[in-house]
């Protein structure tokens, strides 16, 4: 009865906190804005994460986590919402805080990462993918796909800051980079990266011996990680890598 009790709670909280649209002024880790189809949170001074929602026959209603780095009142945003109306109230979002959006990287081709690119197009944002993403996303016939390719490393500027995007090796799909934002040691690692207790998620694209190698690549290039932003979940540190690795190694 207890457990029940605290449920109906939670239920309650989220119910008196959940509005139409709502701007809240809140520190680190917190909503600074929030709808039931759009949550933004601030993760530190430069870092925010992008929540959107995506329907999976198998998962049910998935959170999808993005990030956007901000300096100088520009930002650059790493895997777009996943659909147009989430790109547009993310844009709008940044418009109002009068920053500049300078580019958006897709981490890998699921439509979690570019279901919401046309909107970015149709305001002039430039858009950027690993070259195979491009790849992949055409042969789908994909109408909408990024317009700049890059092959094993990207470095893009937001401010006064670089942000590196590097294809460090097979996970979730044969694609998938990490982006890095070297100001506040910062990792998105999209869905090469779970959260804890998260299971092995979709796997129809993945390449399950190469993930836990691949990982450990990521450790090496980033040993100073602060934060780690998985590509969907709660984010943390070092420890979300450490848990991917172990799911995905050779012995499970």
């Amino acid at each position: 009865m207890k457990n029940i009790f605290l449920f109906g709670v939670w239920l309650m909280a989220i119910g008196c906190n959940t509005k139409n649209k709502s701007q809240i002024n809140a520190g680190p880790d917190s909503a600074v804005y929030q709808t039931e189809t759009l949550v933004i949170k601030k993760l530190s001074d430069q870092v925010y994460q992008h929540i959107t929602y995506l329907n999976a026959e198998s998962f049910g209603r998935v959170p999808c986590n993005g990030m956007v780095v901000v300096n100088e009142n520009e930002a650059i945003v790493f895997d777009t919402p996943t659909d147009d109306a989430g790109a547009a109230a993310l844009l709008d979002y940044l418009a109002a805080q009068h920053t500049k959006v300078k580019a958006v990287v897709a981490t890998h081709f699921h439509n979690d990462c570019v279901g919401g690119l046309k909107e970015f197009h149709a305001r002039g944002i430039p858009s950027y993918a690993n070259a195979f993403t491009i790849q992949l996303l055409s042969e789908k016939g994909e109408e909408v796909v990024p317009q700049n390719g890059f092959d094993n490393e990207l470095e893009l500027r937001v401010g006064t800051h670089p942000v590196v995007t590097t294809f460090l090796g097979s996970g979730h799909t044969r694609d998938n980079v990490v982006a890095y934002f070297p100001e506040e040691q910062t990792l998105f690692g999209g869905c090469l990266v779970k959260e804890i207790n998260a299971g092995k998620g979709y796997l129809g694209d993945a390449d399950t011996l190469a993930w836990a190698a691949t990982i450990q690549k990521v450790k090496l290039k980033y040993p100073a990680l602060q934060l780690v932003i998985p590509g969907h979940g709660e984010p943390g540190g070092m420890e979300l890598l450490d848990y991917t690795a172990q799911l995905f190694s050779i012995k499970n």
